[in-house]
């Protein structure tokens, strides 16, 4: 019978996810780290698909951030906007 190459490899201990999880949390590297780790072919498969999930959520996140922000940002300009005497600055 012929296995994979990918199931003869033993599964990453949990030392190597504490470390792969804290290694993700650092701002800007941990960033980098996400995207080699995801289109690395030398990387471990489950890792892999781990950091591939991590990018899309961290996306999602900065995508509703934005929204949210926008929202907010744009309810705070109307209502100042209101108070403004704009001939003022004619």
């Amino acid at each position: 019978m012929n296995i994979p190459e990918e199931f003869k490899k033993p599964p990453l201990k949990l030392g190597d996810w504490i470390i792969n999880v804290l290694i993700s949390k650092l701002p800007l590297i941990g960033f980098i780290m996400l995207i080699v780790w995801a289109v690395d072919k030398n990387t471990d498969v489950n890792k892999s698909n781990w950091a591939k999930s991590e990018l899309i959520l961290r996306l999602i996140g900065f995508v509703i951030g934005i929204i949210i922000f926008s929202v907010i940002g744009f309810g705070f300009l109307t209502a100042f906007s209101e108070n403004v005497n704009w001939s003022d600055f004619d």
